[in-house]
């Protein structure tokens, strides 16, 4: 049965972990679904591991939408978190409109937005509206230039500071969920501690309330680079080239189709068809 909000609070008040993957589409929904994963997040690094861009900033609403609404189709009975893309969230009223397209039209349960203290009256506006928020602080993909790149957050005194300050904020400002991405685990254990609700990490360390990890990265699809904390489960990517190989080799000496792969018609129809005219 699909995960409910109340839900979530009481597995970090049990002590019980959290899982969430991404998905981007249906199959890989359904497979998500299948194996017992708590949470679907339908991640906009879909941008870089399906849709080949340098990295999440050129994802729009529509492709958001389009992908959401497939992860929602493959998995009817697992809690969806759909994120809202660059720009989507720049101002209150635009927010509130690309966040009710996320949850009406994609039939996400929540949406995810990046930032702290810049973003409390945007999460303050949704959540008034009856839409559920998870926030995501440390490393924020999309003003990752702002932050001198893809790197650790949170490393000397000051700036942890402000990422605990960031997490408390949200939490008040009425998020039920906060993401927690590349950074130390200390940081993140003391954000874990002082929130009453669940921290998902990535790159953050054992002590939050639970983790996720990009579909791609675990199953050996996305080769392009590995974070740090990233662990590959399999190497599928490998294997799939291994399987296409075979096939266009098996084309090219015309092993396939094989009879068995073939459709055939009786003698009785090949005679009148082709016998005498």
């Amino acid at each position: 049965m699909k995960k409910t909000i109340p839900e979530f609070e009481k597995m970090k008040q049990a002590g019980e972990k959290i899982t969430m993957l991404t998905a981007y589409d249906y199959p890989s929904a359904q497979w998500v679904e299948a194996a017992g994963v708590d949470t679907i997040l339908v991640g906009d690094s879909l941008g870089m591991v399906v849709l080949g861009y340098d990295s999440t900033v050129p994802v729009t609403m529509e492709e958001m939408l389009h992908h959401t609404k497939a992860v929602r189709r493959g998995a009817m009975q697992t809690f969806v978190i759909a994120d809202m893309p660059f720009m989507s969230y720049a101002t209150a009223d635009l927010a509130l409109m690309n966040a009710g397209r996320l949850i009406k039209e994609g039939g996400a349960d929540a949406v995810k937005l990046e930032g702290g203290f810049n973003v409390i009256p945007i999460v303050q506006t949704l959540t008034n509206a009856g839409i559920p928020i998870v926030g995501h602080i440390g490393l924020t993909p999309q003003t990752a230039n702002q932050l001198g790149g893809f790197k650790v957050q949170g490393r000397d005194l000051e700036s942890a500071k402000r990422i605990v300050k960031d997490g408390l904020a949200l939490e008040q400002a009425g998020a039920f969920l906060l993401v927690l991405e590349a950074i130390p685990k200390q940081v993140a254990g003391q954000i874990s501690v002082n929130l009453k609700i669940p921290t998902i990490g990535i790159g953050a360390g054992l002590d939050c309330d639970g983790q996720v990890l990009v579909f791609h990265d675990i199953l050996g699809l996305f080769e392009r680079f590995r974070p740090k904390f990233v662990k590959q489960y399999a190497q599928l990517g490998d294997e799939a080239v291994q399987a296409i190989r075979s096939y266009h080799e098996e084309v090219k000496s015309s092993v396939f189709p094989a009879d068995e792969h073939t459709f055939g018609l009786s003698d009785e129809v090949i005679e009148k068809l082709y016998g005498d005219k």
